[in-house]
């Protein structure tokens, strides 16, 4: 579903896509790390925000190419194996070109794997490549950040990356690394998160010097829960972070809190 229009501090339209069904309880307790397994046939979620989701990515990356992407030379083959991972399992029958469900059709350009990955799903997907001892991001398409800006994280490690995130602590930082040195291949792993916005922007970038103001339930017009899964590429070792966003009105949640 989309609509459009001005609010707050945008200054073009603001297009509303909302999701009618999260695949899983998005209020349900999940502390950090909150890991569970994910299944490897299934890592890839398609829902009914799948066609406007993909023209609001193709909008981004036409428009604010800067501040959804980057990528280091050192991340092209990952990217590239992510690629070749994505077309396996969300088109298998790809050769030179795909055909989205909506019928658009993409030219697989290689040597821009991740411009590529934006245009042939929802998700979001960020690369990190161990680097010392700590991983390090050093590739992202971001069409949907969560108030967090890519320039400012891009080529920083993890606990860098997580500056900003109160909950995560020292403690927390040692048992997120064991936990992406210990992934392995072809056995994924997902968490979720669930947060409040006035707004149903996907496109949230927000500096870490302007911290996003508190919202809760009792006043929040939208909940927006991102389903996280990391998974390890097996032939360069990287780990991926994929980000499929859901937003849904706060009265719909209230639905499912409280079917009649």
């Amino acid at each position: 579903m989309t609509d459009s229009v001005k609010e707050g501090c945008y200054a073009s339209v603001m297009t509303v896509i909302l999701q009618q069904i999260i695949p899983y309880n998005p209020l349900a307790a999940n502390p950090l790390p909150g890991i569970k397994p994910a299944d490897p046939r299934n890592w890839l979620h398609r829902d009914d925000a799948f066609d406007a989701q993909l023209q609001r990515r193709a909008e981004l990356l036409a428009q604010r190419k800067s501040d959804v992407l980057a990528l280091s030379s050192e991340a092209l083959k990952s990217a590239q194996e992510l690629l070749e991972l994505v077309l396996k399992q969300a088109y298998p029958d790809a050769s030179d070109q795909v055909s989205r469900p909506d019928g658009t059709v993409v030219e697989l350009d290689w040597s821009r794997p991740l411009e590529t990955l934006c245009l042939l799903v929802q998700e979001d997907f960020c690369i990190l490549q161990k680097i010392g001892d700590e991983h390090v991001l050093t590739g992202a398409i971001l069409c949907f950040p969560a108030s967090w800006m890519l320039s400012e994280k891009f080529m920083r490690p993890l606990i860098a990356i997580h500056d900003s995130v109160d909950a995560y602590d020292p403690n927390i930082a040692r048992r997120v690394q064991r936990l992406f040195d210990g992934i392995q291949p072809d056995r994924p792993l997902w968490r979720f998160n669930a947060l409040w916005y006035p707004d149903a922007e996907l496109f949230q970038p927000r500096s870490i010097t302007q911290r996003r103001p508190p919202q809760n339930q009792d006043t929040a017009r939208y909940l927006r829960s991102e389903r996280q899964t990391l998974l390890r590429l097996p032939q360069t070792g990287a780990v991926v972070f994929a980000i499929h966003t859901y937003v849904m009105a706060a009265e719909q949640v209230a639905k499912l809190e409280n079917p009649a």
